[in-house]
């Protein structure tokens, strides 16, 4: 069995984020915008051949609780696989961000897992063990930026023009659990067909708010993020925002820093905000002296996962986004 070192685990923005309702299951109905960004984890994974499992590197919490460690047990437990790994995470996303650190690692290990130890699942397979491990990491695991609905798990291809972010987390941790649980939270967003979010990215006739058209039609005679820009001004909202920015004002003024280079929105649940920007030089301007204890990064869009040539049967996403 091959070893693999150095293996990406990119983080996502969630471009809108609508809460739609609430399900039977406790869970809610969401609609989303998922884009992938090159900032990354990195994961190395050997080979054992004594059956044991072993996670080493930065680890946040108890390690059964570990996401990378749970997939590799999910997925050899639904194969029959005895063979182990060690598996070592260098962390670079933030945990409690709204990033998807975590949900990636899994993926990652799933798609490392199911090449070194030969399983060969497809990725349609791959991704209903991924939905065992949370909503987000079939996501990961497909690899491509999608429109997002359900629990985040039926997932349409978006086929986005990679553009460059100002990305700031102001180093506070928040609870997805106590985002969503909160009473303040709006559950009645109108839902919304894929159709109308394709329309919010074509330079037709402008729609919204004279505020935003005007800040969208401005991005777009300066190139700033094309597609993107246009989505952020012109189309939906992040429904966790105006709870996350009550429980922590810092978010709010995170996203009032952005908001002078470029749209701005809270991601997932937050603490990370986005601005969407015209190139590398704006988006390190926008990172540059933050306040003490906020981290910023410079960070570019990816068209796709780095790892879609491990998948099996990606030839027929990539047919359906070109």
């Amino acid at each position: 069995m091959e070893r693999a070192l150095a293996l990406p685990a990119p983080a996502k923005l969630n471009l809108f984020l609508h809460v739609i309702g609430r399900r039977a299951d406790g869970y809610h109905d969401l609609q989303s915008a998922f884009a992938l960004i090159d900032l990354a984890d990195w994961i190395d994974i050997e080979p054992r051949d004594d059956g044991e499992l072993h996670r080493s590197g930065d680890l946040l919490g108890a390690p059964d609780d570990d996401l990378a460690l749970r997939a590799a047990r999910l997925l050899r437990e639904r194969t029959g696989i005895g063979h182990g790994a060690d598996i070592r995470v260098t962390k670079r996303i933030p945990a409690g961000a709204g990033l998807g650190g975590g949900s990636s690692d899994a993926a990652t290990t799933l798609i490392a897992l199911n090449r070194i130890w030969a399983t060969a699942l497809p990725c349609d397979r791959l991704s209903e063990i991924a939905i065992e491990l949370g909503a987000d990491v079939p996501f990961f695991v497909r690899g491509f930026n999608a429109f997002a609905e359900g629990r985040g798990e039926r997932l349409t291809p978006l086929a986005l023009q990679p553009a460059h972010y100002a990305l700031i987390w102001p180093q506070v941790h928040v609870s997805t659990q106590e985002i969503f649980s909160d009473r303040g939270l709006t559950r009645n967003t109108k839902a919304t067909k894929m159709s109308d979010f394709s329309a919010a990215g074509d330079p037709g006739p402008w729609r919204g708010s004279e505020e935003g058209s005007e800040q969208a039609r401005n991005d777009i005679e300066s190139g700033r993020g094309e597609v993107v820009a246009r989505v952020l001004a012109r189309f939906g909202a992040n429904d966790l925002e105006a709870v996350a920015r009550r429980r922590f004002p810092v978010i709010g003024e995170v996203l009032e820093h952005l908001g002078r280079f470029g749209p701005a929105r809270m991601t997932g649940s937050g603490s990370a905000a986005f601005a969407v920007v015209a190139d590398e030089a704006e988006a390190r301007d926008a990172v540059a002296g933050l306040p003490p204890g906020w981290c910023g990064w410079a960070v570019r869009g990816l068209a796709e996962h780095p790892l879609v040539a491990w998948q099996v049967h990606w030839s027929e996403v990539r047919t359906r986004i070109r």
